[in-house]
């Protein structure tokens, strides 16, 4: 889908930009206030601000995001649209937590659906598009786990499509993050990460957004909030510049809502105002090809594995590129196979290292090769 995770050397850029970084002495005071945070560029992951962000917690129901998710991609791909009609099973009787009162039989659009789920937080509309979508809850919850491992979140395990606090259920800052990125792919959900009060049911069931930066923070485009007495005040906030940036912002575990919200808005604002995206602008054509010892090809062509966008520091103006490759290779070789590496360097710090790879496979010279290739000289001649 993207390049989300880059080799963005987190430390290093860190000491450009040593103001984004909490200090031995403030991150005794953010203890008392939060369990973790995080700060990416959505494009390319760029982890630009953490504390603790690898730090395992429950954090309540911001766990349905990766529920919305899976409906986003069910719809992109057709399985089904926003102006399709459900009907409820009798699962949604006695559903815990935020509900918006859907009934057994009761026939809703997947449009209702979601922005019940989004903007209300409803679980009973949750529980009607996961048996949708994947014909149990139980199904769904274990497709949230696939996707989650074909993310590399390893730090996520989901136990139920809404969220509820379970012991065994946990995520990090750094695995919402990616998730909220993925999200971010999806304008069709933007409308309603920033809707703040809705209704749905024919006006009968009112919704509202527990994420008050959905109508007080200008920059916001989603995604949610939430708070329990386990999980404390948590929080995902994303926010796009005009030239289309995303930064995210993820706060876990505050002690109340203030500190949740104030965190996060600053964080995306610090995104905004202390980095921007550059280009690698490394052409493959600069790669000369490499020698090979020993092979059925005297030579092979290399390319940079990852060529795309990075984000940089804006004090950063130009980026210089060092390439480490040996003097030859040696047979056989594999296609995608690493034999060195580019890095990018802000003056004598590393921003961001890529691999360097062989284009082609090229096999290990053997006689019986060798022999063919005289016959078919001969019987050229």
């Amino acid at each position: 889908m993207k390049n989300v995770l880059k080799k963005i050397t987190a430390v290093l850029v860190a000491l450009l930009t040593s103001m984004l970084f909490i200090s031995a002495d403030e991150a005794e005071d953010v203890q008392e206030k939060y369990s973790a945070h995080i700060l990416i560029e959505a494009r390319t992951g760029a982890v630009l601000d953490e504390y603790k962000s690898d730090l395992q917690v429950n954090a309540g129901y911001l766990s349905k995001l990766m529920s919305v998710l899976l409906i986003a991609e069910d719809i992109e791909d057709g399985k089904y649209t926003l102006g399709t009609v459900i009907t409820a099973s009798q699962a949604v009787s006695g559903t815990d937590g935020a509900v918006v009162w859907i009934e057994p039989n009761e026939s809703i659009t997947v449009e209702e659906l979601l922005k019940a789920v989004i903007i209300g937080n409803a679980n009973d509309a949750m529980t009607v598009l996961a048996e949708y979508s994947e014909q149990s809850t139980e199904n769904f919850v274990m497709r949230m786990n696939s996707r989650a491992f074909e993310l590399g979140l390893r730090d996520t395990a989901f136990y139920s499509p809404y969220g509820y606090y379970d012991e065994r259920e946990h995520t990090t800052a750094h695995d919402l993050a990616i998730i909220c990125a993925e999200l971010s792919e999806y304008d069709a959900l933007e409308q309603y990460f920033r809707t703040w009060r809705d209704f749905v049911r024919n006006g009968k069931a009112e919704l509202v957004n527990e994420n008050t930066l959905s109508r007080t923070y200008e920059r916001h485009i989603g995604f949610k909030a939430s708070h329990s007495e386990k999980s404390g005040y948590c929080i995902a906030e994303g926010g796009r510049s005009s030239e289309g940036t995303v930064y995210i912002a993820v706060v876990l575990g505050a002690e109340n809502d203030d500190v949740s919200f104030q965190k996060a808005r600053d964080l995306v604002n610090r995104g905004f105002s202390g980095f921007h995206v550059t280009a690698t602008m490394f052409p493959d054509e600069m790669l000369m090809p490499i020698k090979v010892k020993n092979g059925t090809d005297m030579a092979v062509e290399i390319k940079l594995k990852n060529q795309s966008s990075l984000v940089v520091p804006k004090c950063v103006s130009e980026l210089n590129t060092v390439v480490v490759l040996p003097d030859y290779l040696n047979a056989p070789l594999e296609k995608g196979q690493k034999i060195g590496t580019a890095g990018f360097y802000s003056g004598d710090t590393l921003v961001c290292e890529t691999d360097i790879v062989v284009k082609n496979n090229v096999e290990k010279l053997t006689f019986h090769y060798s022999f063919k290739q005289i016959l078919l000289n001969i019987i050229k001649k």
